[in-house]
């Protein structure tokens, strides 16, 4: 069997960044590595998430956000990340469960039960570790400036939004100690990718 990593945070903490590293990283150590975005990684996770990300003038609510999230995470999870598993692969995700949690939790608002259940419909698994790249949302509108890229939906939401879901990210922290690290990410790129990588291997000699 395989072990299942996840990336979290807010819009330019650097995830993407962190999971080609620790690929690589893991890749020139022999180990066959799958990386994977949510939402997306299936031709139905890529529909959804235009859906999703699209500025439209008429965004989905709250509710239909989640289940479009959801939607997109079962079919992933069924048809990518479970069978790579199986194959005894190391599966990296850009986000996961955590991200709900955050974002239509404590961003959206939406009552945390109904998260947790969607979640244990949707997933079902949860990943060996979880490295939460905490940047506050003053650094976060930085770097998303410097990039001088277009943003999608999600990242065009306010300041005060990216705020809420820190605090998302940092309760769901509290509550799963055991397999969320929480990272500076605000440090040098490679010392976090020293420190991922020291934790992923510790977790594969284990």
């Amino acid at each position: 069997m395989g072990i299942l990593f996840s990336f979290e945070g807010i819009d330019g903490a650097g995830k993407t960044t962190q999971v080609a590293l620790l690929a690589d990283a893991l890749s020139g150590r022999g180990h066959k590595v799958t990386c994977l975005r949510e939402p997306g990684g299936t031709a139905l996770g890529e529909k959804i998430r235009s859906l999703l990300l699209d500025k439209s003038d008429e965004p989905p609510v709250p509710v239909a956000e989640l289940l479009l999230f959801a939607a997109a995470r079962a079919q992933i999870v069924a048809t990518r990340v479970k069978p790579a598993l199986e194959r005894g692969e190391i599966v990296i995700l850009d986000r996961f469960t955590d991200a709900t949690f955050a974002y239509q939790g404590f961003g959206r608002g939406l009552p945390l039960e109904q998260i947790l259940s969607v979640e244990a419909i949707a997933a079902g698994i949860e990943p060996a570790r979880t490295w939460f790249l905490d940047l506050t949302p003053e650094q976060s509108a930085r770097r998303r400036e410097a990039r001088g890229e277009a943003s999608d939906r999600m990242e065009s939401e306010a300041d005060g939004f990216r705020s809420k879901v820190r605090d998302g990210y940092l309760e769901r922290a509290k509550r799963h100690p055991e397999r969320i690290a929480v990272v500076d990410a605000s440090a040098s790129l490679e010392s976090i990718h020293e420190r991922i990588l020291a934790d992923a291997l510790g977790i594969l000699a284990a």
